[in-house]
């Protein structure tokens, strides 16, 4: 039988590995909808049982729209995964927020044109809720992860990195960065962060009835800003590298709190109210094809 997990975590740009899982595995998986990005690691942390893919593979070598987005997702639910941690590079839409501040999104605006972005169809219909996209529960782990970070830190970092606890997250196709029009025409939607990957992420995990929350960490402030820099790949990457070590303890606290604490979630039970099509109307191939979820 394949390792259980509890705690799911996507790594995002920077982020390829978890270097303080214990009992390593790796499993090469397949599920109805392809492959994963690259293997999914397993491994205890805190006596947490924990899956992790590194959502751009390792080496970064998948861009944003090529990320199988519904094989990984559906993966840690073949794993048993309640509790899913993104981590994720944004740009700032806000003058608050600040590259190396961290943000926890709890609304999201999918601009997204490419992207397979539904298990359902094809002999299967549901729609679930996405009206609060984010588990508030699992959000409140990472905020109270975050702040324990910060804490046990030089006081000049805690007096530059800031928190933001919500914010909406605006997800474009890329892989180019915005134009200055598109980033004026995101502020006016009352967007803080842009990115690239957390749609259809977040849908796909409500519908797998998985608690979803993201760490956003801010890189840039895009092009919009009239005295900072537009934003470049350079310049993402090395301010995320700066943050690359507090993510990773981040996540370790935020997996000792979740397993501890377990705590409910809107998102276990999505699908009691979305299911249109019952069970028993699906074909036997559809009821294959959804068995995890519909377990």
């Amino acid at each position: 039988m394949m390792t259980q997990a509890l705690i799911g975590v996507i790594g995002g740009s920077g982020l390829y590995q978890m270097d303080a899982l214990q009992y390593v595995q790796e499993h090469t998986m397949s599920t109805p909808f392809g492959a994963p990005s690259d293997v999914i690691v397993t491994g205890q942390l805190h006596g947490v049982a924990v899956a992790f893919v590194a959502r751009h593979a390792r080496g970064h070598r998948l861009l944003p729209t090529e990320v199988p987005y519904r094989a990984n997702i559906y993966a840690l639910k073949m794993l048993g995964v309640r509790y899913v941690l993104s981590v994720s590079a944004v740009g700032s839409l806000r003058e608050d927020f600040k590259p190396l501040d961290m943000v926890l999104p709890d609304q999201f605006i999918d601009l997204t044109r490419r992207r397979e972005g539904t298990f359902f169809g094809q002999g299967a219909v549901a729609h679930v809720s996405m009206a609060q996209p984010v588990c508030p529960h699992t959000a409140d782990a990472l905020a109270r992860a975050v702040r324990s970070v910060l804490s046990e830190e030089d006081p000049s970092s805690r007096d530059t990195i800031a928190l933001h606890t919500c914010g909406t997250y605006v997800c474009i196709e890329g892989p180019q960065f915005s134009t200055q029009a598109e980033s004026h025409w995101y502020r006016s939607m009352g967007a803080g962060v842009i990115g690239m990957t957390n749609m259809p992420e977040a849908k796909l995990a409500r519908e797998a009835q998985m608690a979803y929350a993201t760490l956003a960490m801010v890189t840039d402030f895009d092009c919009w800003h009239p005295r900072e820099a537009h934003v470049t790949a350079n310049m993402a990457l090395a301010n995320l590298l700066q943050n690359a070590g507090r993510a990773q303890r981040v996540m370790a606290q935020a997996i000792r709190m979740l397993g501890a604490e377990q705590p409910d979630s809107l998102a276990f039970t999505a699908l009691q109210s979305a299911l249109v099509t019952q069970p028993d109307a699906m074909a036997p191939e559809v009821r294959t094809r959804l068995a995890a979820l519909l377990a």
